[in-house]
């Protein structure tokens, strides 16, 4: 729910724990203090502010976000605010992040879009830090402080100048979602994909929307059957460049639990035509909440049978062997990016932060490793049936896969059924 500045002014929302304006402010309201007793969530996205005041009156302050405002700095006003978990800059003009300016309750930090070169070494006291959103900067290395990070579980990287990827990621024990395409170090791989003309599509209703663009029903002339189109908003979103995410689409190759790419749009549309997945299949999993942090959530009276949670784990683990095969991580492996039918048949999806890397570290492969099991986590803790010899079993792989040792983790190849 969004709020107006007037509101604010007239006393009518004394009491609220969450205030949300975007009205193109150049100054951050003082009457934003009158809220000191109650204000957990902050959000001033969308205005035009290049700076705060000191905040540390907000004692009970948990979440703020200031998104696409004129940011050339990390303010120095957080410090004081101990209970502040979850801070967001994302599409600033950021070029300065100074040493010891943050709390240490930070867990969470959106950097997204911005110009940064450089982190500070103070970034490795964030201790708590579990997600580090960096995508679209100017960054050429990580400060080695980083390594500790121990609780670090997902870092994106994406579209930033590195030519090399720190060897210390490979230490650190809860890193499993790693994206770093649109760099440098990152190879490129052309695909010799089909070219189809945007007018040989008769677009039908929009079948969903993330960061990256839009999913619509469609019927291809030359395909003469209903597909599904992904038309990319060419936007740097919080996973990297649009562009990458649809060439990994192209190179990911064919697999039965993958959605298969027909034919990507001529050069002046940015999209890809899929194969239409019958609506009878929907998200395993919801994603992750301000609470939830890092991990997915379920529906509520969500369950499963063991058999289900094998059979799922199984098409997977064969689905991300495979990516790997071609030299891609995934990078998004969720609960929230399957989709399963009523007999658990399986579509591992959304390509937006999926990396080309080269086979020879695989450290790489062995973080999402980890991925899958966190997955495998998720759901055993909503299995029926935990008294026979298949969730023994899949106890086992979960324990396996999620080891701290990243080194020894297995492949995906390596993992037994």
């Amino acid at each position: 729910m969004k709020h107006t500045l007037e509101e604010l002014r007239s006393g009518s929302l004394l009491g609220i724990r969450e205030l949300k304006i975007s009205e193109s402010l150049e100054k951050f309201p003082q009457e934003i203090f009158t809220l000191c007793e109650s204000l957990e969530l902050l959000d001033l996205s969308g205005n035009k502010l290049d700076d705060l005041p000191d905040l540390s009156r907000l004692k009970k302050l948990k979440i703020a976000f200031f998104s696409q405002n004129r940011f050339r700095k990390i303010p120095n006003v957080f410090k004081e605010c101990s209970h502040l978990f979850m801070l967001g800059f994302k599409s600033n003009c950021i070029e300065e992040f100074a040493e010891d300016i943050l709390p240490l309750s930070i867990s969470w930090l959106i950097l997204t879009d911005n110009k940064l070169t450089e982190l500070p070494n103070s970034i490795g006291k964030l201790t708590k830090l579990q997600k580090f959103p960096l995508a679209g900067n100017r960054l050429t290395s990580l400060p080695n402080s980083m390594k500790n990070l121990q609780n670090l579980e997902l870092l994106r990287l994406s579209a930033n100048n590195f030519t090399k990827i720190p060897d210390f990621l490979g230490d650190l024990p809860k890193l499993a979602w790693l994206a770093f395409s649109g760099n440098p170090c990152a190879p490129s791989k052309k695909s010799h994909s089909k070219i189809v003309a945007f007018d040989d599509l008769e677009m039908d209703k929009l079948l969903g929307e993330g960061a990256s663009g839009k999913i619509y029903r469609a019927h291809s002339k030359e395909f003469k059957k209903i597909v599904a189109v992904k038309l990319f908003k060419g936007a740097i979103t919080s996973d990297g460049y649009a562009k990458d995410e649809m060439n990994a689409y192209l190179a990911a190759g064919k697999h039965k639990n993958l959605i298969n790419v027909l034919a990507k749009l001529e050069h002046n549309h940015l999209g890809v035509i899929l194969e239409f997945i019958k609506p009878t299949f929907i998200n395993l999993g919801n994603p992750p909440d301000f609470q939830s942090c890092s991990r997915d959530r379920y529906k509520n009276g969500f369950s499963l049978k063991s058999k289900d949670i094998y059979k799922i784990a199984q098409a997977i683990a064969s689905a991300v062997a495979h990516l790997h095969s071609q030299g891609l991580i995934h990078g998004d492996l969720y609960a929230h990016n399957i989709l399963v039918n009523s007999e658990y048949e399986v579509y591992l999806g959304d390509f937006g932060a999926a990396t080309f890397y080269d086979k020879k570290d695989i450290f790489l492969e062995k973080l999402e490793v980890l991925a899958f099991g966190n997955l495998l986590d998720d759901l055993l803790g909503y299995c029926e049936d935990k008294e026979n010899t298949l969730y023994d079993k899949l106890v086992e792989l979960r324990n396996t896969t999620s080891q701290k040792n990243v080194k020894k983790r297995p492949l995906f190849r390596e993992l037994e059924f």
